[in-house]
């Protein structure tokens, strides 16, 4: 499975853990930034993660800023995407069971290392339930369909 994965400077140390995790585990991860800890925007990584999901350049997503706010929104402005903020493994579990996620948000700031490793691999390990759940994410695309037009 190839993840595209992203984060602000906040972000950035745990990015390189998560990545290296990853490949560790035979998932193929397209780095999309920040390269550095130098002062980034947030929203630019959010969307260059989101961007690549979308296209099918990637299966699924990591996106990291300080909290994850701020990025996991950035990342829903791109039309098709669902991107959950988890702080927890039955968050991450959740996210993809019953919401079908896309992207998984997380806060650099606000996250242990271990914590972390573990909500990724929860949200990597879950599959979509679909059921009544299919009908609540095709309301989601509904409400996005209805508000949201190709910039």
């Amino acid at each position: 499975m190839k993840i595209a994965i992203g984060s602000d400077h906040a972000g950035y140390d745990l990015k390189e853990i998560i990545k290296k995790h990853l490949e560790e585990k035979g998932f193929e991860v397209i780095d999309k930034g920040t390269f550095s800890k130098e002062r980034v925007d947030y929203p630019v990584f959010g969307e260059a993660v989101a961007k690549a999901v979308a296209s099918g350049e990637a299966e699924k997503g990591i996106v990291i800023c300080g909290t994850g706010i701020g990025i996991s929104i950035s990342a829903n402005k791109v039309k098709g995407i669902r991107a959950a903020l988890c702080t927890n493994e039955y968050m991450a579990r959740m996210a993809i069971r019953h919401n079908n996620a896309h992207i998984l948000a997380l806060g650099g700031r606000v996250l242990g290392q271990d914590l972390a490793l573990s909500i990724v691999d929860a949200f990597f390990e879950e599959h979509f339930e679909g059921g009544r759940h299919e009908k609540r994410v095709q309301l989601i695309h509904n409400i996005e369909e209805k508000y949201c037009q190709e910039a």
